[in-house]
């Protein structure tokens, strides 16, 4: 990926939804994790607005997005993510499986990034696509053993993934500028 509005963006997006994950892992973690979650939404939070700033004042540089192709992967990889999302969400809801919720999304929000690497020309994001799948997997196993909810174990490890591809989007703005 050459376009540094892009990376700009990657640290603004993955910085948020770091902030999302953080925070739903706040569901029922474990009493003393609290504070650390606490730090690492801000921390997430501070490099989202870093990124917005760095985005907006870089407005006009070229991104991947500009191709009208690229723009529509993009939409209709976000917007297929947001319906099979909700459509799990609400099925695992309705079988008594809300605590399964977490980890579905985390699945396909995994799976999504796979689209996006053609999007963006990101072979990296493969790597987030696995690891958030791996969380997905992981975290019903791991969650009962920690005595917490999966989402405790999904947002940390999904947060944590999001974190480090936003500072990495931070560290490929400053190389590109």
């Amino acid at each position: 990926m050459d376009f540094v509005r892009d990376h700009a963006m990657y640290v603004t997006i993955f910085g948020l939804f770091s902030f999302v994950w953080f925070g739903w892992a706040q569901e029922n973690p474990r009493p003393q994790w609290r504070k650390y979650l606490g730090i690492a939404s801000g921390a997430a939070l501070l490099l989202c607005l870093y990124g917005a700033y760095l985005s907006i004042t870089h407005w006009d540089a070229p991104s991947a997005l500009a191709d009208d192709g690229s723009l529509r992967g993009y939409l209709i990889s976000v917007y297929a993510e947001i319906v099979v999302c909700g459509i799990g969400a609400y099925l695992l809801i309705r079988r008594k499986r809300s605590g399964y919720v977490a980890p579905w999304i985390a699945f396909i929000v995994g799976l999504h990034f796979i689209g996006l690497r053609h999007v963006f020309d990101d072979a990296g994001l493969y790597v987030l696509a696995a690891l958030l799948v791996a969380i997905a997997a992981a975290a019903p196993f791991i969650a009962p053993r920690l005595r917490v909810a999966n989402s405790a174990v999904t947002g940390i490890g999904a947060g944590a993934s999001l974190l480090g591809f936003a500072l990495l989007g931070l560290v490929r703005f400053f190389s590109s500028v």
